[in-house]
């Protein structure tokens, strides 16, 4: 199979087992936290040459679910008060955390971190705008502040 088609394949893969590309997901973190992409990998546990090819569809899939689990635990952290603010202490704070994480994942147990309980922030922010504010909101800021974006688009989607 040609390397284009290969990476498609990939891509299309990565869609349907984790949402979206993986170089989505992983460039967000890159600017929500403000990192390089080699000191992102070490921060998840990855070389920096496998992360570049799970990110370019070279390769489809995160393999050890440890890696996984801590993607998520910072894909999670973005949206801490904090960290979404741009605190540079807590931003570091953040990125530790997970480095230093020992998470042990198996059939019953994924653990990702604890996730914070955003349903008041949604609800105060369903009572001051209407939903179509709220995910013009979200367009606005989609790029520089993604992590208000998504939660301005979850409360935009009516709860």
């Amino acid at each position: 199979m040609e390397d284009h088609k290969i990476v498609q394949r990939n891509i299309a893969l990565q869609r349907e087992w984790y949402g979206e590309p993986l170089g989505d997901r992983v460039r967000r973190l890159v600017v929500a936290f403000d990192v390089s992409q080699a000191y992102l990998a070490e921060v998840l546990g990855i070389s920096a040459p496998m992360l570049s090819q799970v990110m370019s569809g070279r390769r489809a899939k995160i393999g050890n679910p440890v890696v996984l689990s801590r993607l998520i635990m910072l894909e999670r952290k973005v949206l801490t008060p904090d960290v979404a603010a741009g605190s540079k202490e807590a931003i570091r704070a953040a990125l530790e955390d997970v480095k230093t994480a020992r998470p042990t994942v198996s059939r019953d147990n994924f653990p990702v971190g604890a996730v914070p309980d955003d349903q008041p922030v949604l609800a105060a922010l369903r009572e001051v705008a209407e939903d179509e504010n709220l995910l013009d909101a979200a367009e606005l800021l989609d790029a520089d502040f993604p992590a208000i974006a998504d939660l301005l688009r979850r409360a935009g989607k009516s709860g």
